[in-house]
């Protein structure tokens, strides 16, 4: 059944799950239709899994949407969600009302990531997800978060484990393999907001500043003491910051 309010959509990264937005959604403002999916292989939705490629991700998504009858939606997502966000707004932009990239990027990997990719998919099959998550989500936070955000990485590193070892493979191959998708922010009549960390090494701020040019209504959150995980990092602020850019969306700022 279709819904009155206007929705946003929360895509949860690689090797997390739709829990990861539990906290960061509660304090939202009333007015808002919330929606959080587990990806492919992900969370709950574990089985059956075939084709762990974005493009799969983004077809799940719409046929998901289409079930709860949404039109269009606002999408906020995580690192690989925006992948998959990207993935979608290609095949589907009449259905995106605006972007929230939350650390993550519409440039592809390079020849140095990709190859670190590899090397993850190598140590997994040899020693496994449970010792792979153990050196895997720590630096991700920023140096000033890494000890005493001791609760917060130990829940990532508890979805991380429970997360199948072909959905890890899957999933680091797909990223590896995406396409450059800045031509979808280029072409993109939805305005996208950008939320970068200053520590993260996975998406750095460097990459992210080229891209702040390419849509037509571009915004941006560049926080420091803040790594690849702001919603845990910084949560007032990144909250806020979403909130904002809702309102502006939807014609309600």
């Amino acid at each position: 059944m279709a819904s009155s309010h206007p929705t946003i959509l929360f895509l949860h990264g690689f090797a997390e799950s739709r829990e990861i937005w539990t906290d960061f959604t509660r304090e939202f403002p009333a007015g808002y239709r919330l929606l959080t999916l587990n990806l492919l292989g992900h969370g709950t939705n574990v089985h059956d899994v075939r084709d762990y490629s974005m493009e799969a991700q983004a077809r799940y998504v719409v046929e998901q949407l289409r079930q709860k009858g949404v039109e269009k939606t606002l999408l906020v997502c995580h690192s690989m969600g925006g992948y998959v966000a990207l993935a979608f707004a290609e095949r589907y932009p009449e259905k995106v009302a605006g972007l929230v990239l939350f650390h993550s990027t519409a440039l592809p990997d390079t020849d140095e990531k990709k190859a670190n990719r590899d090397k993850n998919m190598d140590f997994v099959r040899r020693h496994g997800v449970e010792k792979f998550m153990d050196s895997f989500i720590r630096p991700l936070f920023a140096p000033a978060n890494r000890e005493h955000m001791r609760e917060q990485r130990e829940f990532l590193e508890e979805i991380g484990r429970s997360t199948p070892e072909a959905t890890v493979l899957g999933a680091l191959e797909a990223m590896r393999n995406r396409p450059d998708r800045t031509k979808v922010l280029k072409d993109a009549e939805f305005p996208v907001l950008f939320i970068g960390g200053k520590d993260d090494v996975a998406v750095t701020v460097e990459s992210l500043l080229p891209q702040l040019v390419l849509p037509n209504e571009s915004h941006a959150l560049l926080l420091s003491d803040v790594g690849h995980l702001g919603y845990f990092e910084k949560p007032e602020l990144t909250r806020q910051a979403v909130v904002d850019f809702a309102g502006r969306v939807f014609g309600n700022s």
